[in-house]
């Protein structure tokens, strides 16, 4: 929990990105996730997000609050999650001053890794992604990108350097999954694992097959 105004007690709050690498379930996942763990989610999806969104899960992107508040099960107005625009860089997110425990982009394409490596902050995503550098606050992204390519790697190590978490979008094969929800639930638990977040998404290596 961090302190608000008046010293009272603040939800724990992450931001999350969404950008136009596939894989928009692993973040769908992990924003209902986050949400039933009692995390107040701060949401910024790209343009380019907004159209895997459409391909990959058949959301209606004309209507962009109505298909995330459908999409992820809220209701209008619950306190648990807050939608920002891209467009708008003015947002309580893009300021150093605003509280949070880091940012997660999942997924994160190689564009939005590139800009977020080069400092090109041009839109609210990557200033946001940039305020967490600038904080030392955690910062984890999920590329899904395959294969890649030089400068791919030196923008992740150039990343890695500033101690940014890259999680690969690479499930694991040893917990046995059996669909592809089960692989979407490792990756989301590993970027959990990363959160500090309690969870049960996934078998861990030397537990038994009922502690999933």
């Amino acid at each position: 929990m961090v302190t608000g105004q008046a010293g009272r007690a603040a939800p724990r709050r992450w931001v999350v990105g969404w950008t136009g690498a596939s894989g928009a379930v692993y973040g769908v996942t992990l924003v209902k996730e986050l949400i039933a763990a009692g995390i107040q989610v701060h949401l910024v999806v790209s343009d380019a997000a907004w159209r895997v969104l459409k391909e990959e899960m058949g959301w209606d992107a004309t209507k962009r609050r109505e298909a995330l508040l459908s999409g992820l099960g809220l209701e209008e107005g619950d306190e648990r999650f807050v939608y920002h625009p891209q467009g708008d860089i003015g947002a309580a997110i893009a300021s150093g001053s605003f509280v949070c425990e880091g940012m997660a982009v999942v997924p994160c394409s190689m564009g939005t890794l590139s800009a977020i490596a080069h400092g090109s902050s041009d839109n609210l995503l990557a200033r946001a992604a940039d305020v967490a550098l600038k904080e030392g606050r955690p910062l984890l992204l999920v590329p899904r990108e395959t294969p890649l390519n030089a400068i791919h790697l030196e923008n992740m190590l150039k990343l890695a350097r500033l101690g940014v978490r890259i999680i690969p979008a690479m499930p694991a094969f040893y917990s046995g999954p059996q669909t592809l929800d089960d692989a979407v639930r490792f990756m989301v638990g590993k970027v959990m694992d990363s959160m500090g977040i309690p969870h049960r998404l996934y078998r861990r290596w030397g537990e038994p097959d009922d502690q999933a």
